[in-house]
């Protein structure tokens, strides 16, 4: 998938577009302090008088490359998906290479500060499962009634120590039913549309 950008957002890239690679790895380095520290007036100020522009320009490429990184992670964007998004936006294969290098660098550390700020739901942990045949029963001597139990650990975020057992029993129609219906249910949450809702929503 291509990430999409909002109009203003896309504006802030298009400036870092026009600007040399080592300029370019001069803005990477700021994005890193950003996250690290925050904004730095005093740099942006500097970096404002060498290329001769205002210090809003330098202060909105900073924060549009912090927000490209959130983005990129929010959607879990795979190396290749971002190296696409960025020749989509124009940069060239020696730019594009400097910004892949700063989404691999900060990837995990920035997807683990989204889950930490996001909703605190129970993550899976491990799942074991048994199955069972009943072949015969007081009303029905001869019968075959496959059943699939299944013991679902989830961990609690709170507290990582916490293990919590959820208890599910089902047949293997009904069991390959839900199979289909989570499969087509992420296929869709990847879709187009469903990224443009998403976006509108919140």
């Amino acid at each position: 998938m291509l990430l999409t950008l909002k109009p203003n957002h896309k504006k802030h890239m298009l400036f870092l577009v026009e600007q040399s690679s080592p300029v370019l790895q001069d803005f990477c380095k700021l994005a890193l302090d950003y996250l690290q520290k925050g904004p730095n007036v005093k740099v942006y100020n500097a970096a404002a008088q060498k290329l001769n522009v205002e210090l809003d320009v330098i202060k909105n490429s900073v924060e549009g490359l912090v927000n490209l990184l959130l983005e990129s992670c929010k959607y879990k964007l795979s190396t290749e998906d971002f190296r696409d998004s960025m020749v989509a936006l124009g940069f060239t294969e020696d730019k594009e290479a400097i910004l892949s290098k700063l989404y691999s660098i900060k990837k995990d550390e920035v997807s683990d500060a989204l889950e930490e700020i996001g909703f605190k739901l129970s993550r899976y942990h491990d799942m074991e499962w048994r199955f069972e045949i009943q072949i015969a029963s007081r009303s029905l001597l001869k019968q075959v009634a496959p059943l699939i139990s299944l013991d679902l650990s989830l961990k609690n975020p709170e507290n990582p120590e916490e293990i919590e057992h959820i208890l599910l029993q089902t047949d293997p129609t009904n069991l390959l039913h839900i199979t289909q219906e989570l499969e087509e249910a992420l296929q869709e949450s990847r879709s187009q549309h469903i990224r443009r809702i998403s976006r509108t929503v919140k």
